[in-house]
């Protein structure tokens, strides 16, 4: 099935090499750009799911990745949505590649066709999958940038990739829809004739291509379904939402509907910015009045008759919050209260705090409020206003790369972890010798709810359900040591086994209880004075906050393979 790839395939000629000037970038290869490490081990994770030899991955999937890297370059995949940097596109690409064909596993294609012809077109499929997320966004290269070469002329994708130092500048005014159109003009410069020779012998799969290339996503069957969900995981994680319940969040989930009210409620019926508003916009949080919004949300709701909507607000924000779709305070709480000011008026309020890119995507924004919402004091460690200056893009006309930044000198925006994470071949089954920690106590007079507790973070680690060392993490390493993020860790804990503390003292919260019973395991190192509980400042390149833990001194408690320390924390001394 596969004697077409077995072809030789000439090399390009390498560009001619030009000195970079001012202000352009440089042209590079498809190897310099893919042999960054997040890249690489993307591309590792790619080749276990295809199950393909070492020379079949090449012809199938490495010659178009290369391809396409070599179109993109370092070109951004959007301009203040998602993957907003330097390399955008690319690493767009991978993670959609990587996470259909994780989808993908899901599913016996063609859907209804006899077993062995699923069996003999099992590869078919899984390529096809692949050439539909990588080529998901790249009408964008075409259609929403002005790309320039360093001698003036402007480059069109589809005449070769470049040759030459390029800047670029996105297109004022431009059709936010006519990138998934124009895909069509480049798929053939990735994809080449033997392949798509080869895809065009499979009928179902090639028309379910065919509609996903042309943006014709309604048509596309499982094909185009598989490509929405893996984008949905990747955009939802770079900006900041909860990627792990976007994955398994059919289309028309609560989690759809909640998003869906929101987005139709900022949109349409909320007024923004002045007094007596619902919400504030500030340049990077949209600031929604929690009582206001929560009301108004859960009415449109039900005048859609949408199922399921919980009849409390406490419900409703815990919904929110579980769903990532609004940001937790550093005590893990959905409400923030913030004081807000314009000249000699001022109010405070509690809010709900969103991503603005999750209720305006490529739509333009209104602009954002001229005056300053601040945390309260006793909300947060510091009393920061949250509108700072954005960062200074070329004005018209001008050319914008120089705005964006590497992601991984971001702190936020670095969400490779969490990606690989939900992208393991096989998650850890829980054997019958561990269903103590899963709390399904065979003999109660031996159990100990704080090796309980550390036995699920065992696993939590083990199993990649519980994320270490990112920016939302609760879980840390740190001078050699584990550092355990509290209250964070252990109010996740009690939310999954709400009843953990029944027959205790119930005048105390159930995860302060299930903190007093993991103290007494003597695990975790005392400071100084005695207190149990640690400092770890947070510095990143655009923030700075303070971490509150334990501090666990021997690492393989936890860990088989103990993990580098997080370059972000230092312990605070005193």
């Amino acid at each position: 099935m596969l004697r077409l790839f077995r072809h030789k395939r000439q090399k390009p000629s390498p560009p001619p090499t030009m000195s970079v000037a001012e202000g352009f970038l440089p042209v590079e290869s498809a190897h310099s750009l893919l042999a960054a490490e997040h890249r690489r081990q993307l591309l590792d994770r790619i080749w276990q799911y295809t199950a393909l030899s070492h020379a079949q991955f090449i012809q199938l999937y490495l010659h178009p990745i290369h391809r396409y890297a070599e179109q993109v370059q370092q070109l951004p995949a959007s301009e203040t949505h998602h993957h907003a940097y330097l390399g955008g596109m690319l690493d767009h690409g991978l993670e959609l590649v990587a996470c259909s064909l994780k989808l993908r596993q899901s599913y016996l294609l063609p859907t209804g066709a006899a077993p062995e012809d699923q069996a003999a077109q099992t590869d078919a499929w899984s390529a096809g999958i692949a050439y539909g997320a990588l080529l998901h966004d790249i009408g964008k290269i075409a259609v929403d940038l002005q790309v320039e070469r360093q001698d003036g002329r402007v480059w069109h994708p589809w005449q070769a990739p470049l040759d030459q130092p390029y800047r670029f500048r996105y297109v004022k005014g431009r059709d936010y829809h006519l990138h998934g159109a124009a895909a069509g003009l480049l798929y053939t410069q990735i994809l080449d004739r033997p392949i798509l020779d080869w895809l065009s012998d499979f009928p179902s799969l090639w028309a379910s291509l065919l509609y996903v290339l042309a943006g014709q996503y309604e048509r596309a069957g499982v094909l185009g379904e598989l490509v929405i969900q893996a984008d949905r995981v990747s955009t939802a994680q770079n900006i900041g939402g909860n990627p792990s319940k976007a994955l398994q969040a059919p289309i028309h989930s609560l989690q759809h509907h909640l998003i869906s009210g929101l987005r139709h409620l900022v949109q349409h019926e909320l007024k923004l910015n002045q007094p007596g508003a619902a919400g504030w916009l500030t340049q990077d949080a949209l600031w929604l009045v929690s009582k206001t919004v929560t009301d108004k949300l859960r009415a449109y709701l039900l005048s859609q008759s949408v199922e399921g909507i919980p009849t409390s607000n406490i419900a409703v924000f815990d919904e929110l919050q579980s769903h990532g779709l609004v940001e937790s305070t550093p005590e893990g709480k959905a409400i923030w209260t913030a004081l807000v000011a314009q000249g000699n008026w001022q109010q405070s309020f509690t809010f709900l705090r969103l991503q603005p890119a999750l209720i305006w995507g490529n739509e333009d924004r209104p602009k954002t409020y001229s005056g300053t919402v601040n945390v309260a004091v006793d909300d947060h460690p510091t009393d920061a206003p949250v509108s700072p200056p954005a960062p200074k893009a070329g004005g018209t006309g001008s050319h914008q790369n120089q705005s964006l930044e590497d992601p991984l000198a971001m702190e936020d925006a670095d969400h490779l972890g969490t990606l690989l994470d939900m992208f393991e071949l096989e998650e850890p089954e829980v054997s019958d010798a561990s269903s103590a920690s899963t709390l399904e106590i065979s003999n109660p007079s031996s159990y100990n709810p704080g090796q309980a507790f550390l036995n699920w973070v065992k696993e939590g680690i083990l199993s990649h359900k519980l994320i270490i060392n990112d920016s939302k993490a609760k879980i840390h390493t740190v001078s050699g040591s584990v550092f355990l993020v509290t209250p964070g860790l252990f109010q996740r804990y009690a939310q999954e086994f709400p009843s953990i503390s029944q027959g205790a003292d119930q005048e105390i919260e159930e995860w302060r209880w299930v903190q007093k019973q993991f103290e007494k395991l003597n695990i975790h190192r005392k400071r100084d004075n005695g207190l149990n509980i640690w400092a770890c400042q947070v510095q990143g390149p655009r923030k700075k906050t303070t971490l509150k833990g334990y501090l666990i001194e021997e690492p393989k408690l936890l860990f088989e393979l103990i993990p580098a320390d997080n370059p972000f924390l230092k312990i605070e001394k005193g």
